[in-house]
């Protein structure tokens, strides 16, 4: 058997365990393995030009805190964790965008922008938040949250997580989540309302 072939039989355990030890060389395994699952994670949460520096970081994250994991979760989620907080970082970093009204008041935008305002529902909410359509829009009110708040609705209200799996992504309270996600939901609600306000 050849060493390539041996080091994709081994599970993510043993390799962990095997770089523990000092073959730091095996470690390339698991980027291989993960780079997709990490490099998907990141383009839902930072800009298109970000993905690849923010996904190398991840795995440098990973790589330095190894001796961390505790093998209680799948190494998968625990490297999702570290992309969930790498991505916050990276917008706790650069502080909230003002992005002018004017730049979002085009027709193509106010007649969704209004069906969002008057969603009843967070099944509804979140439908027409998942319209290719409206991404634009929808990336241009995130901006105006904070990181902590960009993070919460992104996760809680887009990606479909729940309070409690965002809470273990992000290393908050469930309570904190919640609080966070409602407070989130009203505030985007408001950016978007000033958006209908100064477009009309």
């Amino acid at each position: 058997m050849v060493k390539g072939e041996h080091e994709s039989a081994l599970t993510d355990e043993a390799i962990i365990r095997q770089v523990m030890r000092g073959d730091v060389d095996v470690f390339v395994e698991l980027i291989t393995r993960y780079q997709q699952h990490v490099g998907r994670i990141v383009a839902g949460h930072v800009p298109h030009e970000m993905v690849e520096e923010v996904a190398h970081n991840v795995f440098v994250r990973a790589y330095t805190s190894l001796s961390t994991y505790s093998f209680r979760k799948p190494f998968s989620h625990w490297l999702a964790t570290i992309a969930v907080r790498s991505c916050y970082d990276v917008w706790r970093a650069a502080g909230r965008k003002e992005v002018p009204f004017s730049a979002l008041a085009d027709e193509d935008h106010q007649e969704w922008t209004d069906q969002l305002l008057a969603a009843e529902s967070n099944e509804r909410f979140e439908e027409l938040a998942r319209q290719k359509e409206t991404k634009d829009l929808l990336d241009r009110a995130l901006a105006q949250l904070s990181a902590e708040n960009r993070m919460v609705v992104t996760l809680v209200h887009l990606e479909g997580y729940s309070v409690r799996e965002a809470a273990n992504l992000l290393g908050w309270t469930v309570v904190n989540v919640k609080v966070r996600a409602h407070r989130a939901r009203q505030q985007l609600r408001k950016i978007l309302e000033g958006f209908v306000g100064n477009a009309a």
